[in-house]
């Protein structure tokens, strides 16, 4: 790629047309969110927020759903007497929270790996995961009020980075947020003229009302990515990434593959720089990973994939 590949855009939906994204995958989208419901009519019920894992489903099943939704990992053993106690009430909460979290269940036994890499030392042992991360957790088996503050004070910490409880049962039964929202209208108005504070202003009015909003929130995605990169020099940029050990560099060449459509070298690049680096360094780039996945709308195959290699990078 080279320096004359780099158009900046007059619009966030020039190089980036992260709308016309959406609207070409909402069916399918629609199409598979309408299956899943199905399989769980079909008898799935409450299991849908248990789930067993293993050595070969964990990065599957806890770390990539923990990008989305935050999973509480029970670690024990059938000779475990501790465990006994504590399992079943995880499982009661489990069901109680109806998928504002999934409990994932491991027998370290059968799974002698997933307790080896998290450094397990006791169990029962229980690990809150989000983004790809262990955040908090504790050992022993804690009496049901203890587990459920616990629970409540994550939630509550984790709670700007989540949809509020049943935003997405309430976008569905209102099929989506109505196309003529005035302020997602303001704010493309705004973006055509090149107003990018008053667009801005108008995202973060829609997302106050409905933070689950994914236009809004990948339209504001998108304005921090355009504000990321103006000024850049792209024949700079591209010459110091060419150092890997240039961690900004590689930030800001993701960011601008990013606004040229190069969506999927954007985010080999940065899974790339994650799987070479470690502590607060392999941090930072994950959280601009991240942000980078907020741009693109939710059935979009680029981040699926791109969210499992994340996930295989991160275990």
């Amino acid at each position: 790629m080279s320096p004359a590949d780099f158009n900046r855009p007059g619009s966030l939906y020039g190089a980036v047309d992260l709308g016309a994204r959406k609207q070409a995958l909402e069916a399918q989208a629609r199409r598979e969110a309408a299956a899943a419901q199905g399989q769980q009519a079909g008898g799935a019920g409450a299991g849908t927020n248990v789930i067993d894992v293993t050595d070969a489903t964990f990065s599957a099943e806890v770390i990539e759903r923990s990008m989305r939704t935050p999973v509480i990992l029970d670690l024990w053993a059938t000779w475990c007497e501790p465990c006994k106690k504590l399992s079943p009430i995880l499982e009661k909460l489990a069901a109680e929270a109806g998928g504002r979290w999934i409990l994932a269940k491991v027998d370290v036994d059968a799974s002698p790996q997933v307790s080896q890499a998290l450094r397990v030392q006791s169990i029962p042992t229980v690990l809150a995961i989000f983004q790809g991360q262990a955040v908090t957790g504790f050992q022993g088996a804690l009496p049901e009020a203890q587990v459920r503050q616990w629970l409540d004070q994550l939630m509550e910490a984790l709670a700007q980075y989540l949809p509020p409880p049943g935003a997405e049962a309430g976008q569905e039964a209102q099929g989506q947020q109505p196309p003529g929202d005035p302020d997602l209208l303001a704010a493309e108005q705004a973006i055509d003229r090149g107003d990018m504070a008053a667009a801005k202003a108008a995202y973060e009015r829609v997302l106050a009302r409905q933070p689950a909003n994914e236009d809004a929130k990948m339209g504001l995605a998108g304005l921090g990515l355009i504000a990321r990169t103006e000024g850049l020099d792209p024949a700079d940029v591209q010459r110091r990434a060419g150092d890997p050990a240039d961690l900004d560099a590689q930030l800001q060449m993701a960011d601008l593959e990013m606004l040229s459509g190069a969506v999927d070298k954007a985010f080999d690049r940065l899974i790339g720089v994650i799987k070479r680096t470690s502590g607060a360094d392999r941090d930072k780039v994950r959280v601009h990973l991240l942000g980078l996945f907020e741009t693109l709308p939710a059935g979009d195959p680029v981040l699926a994939s791109a969210r499992r290699s994340l996930a295989s990078a991160l275990f």
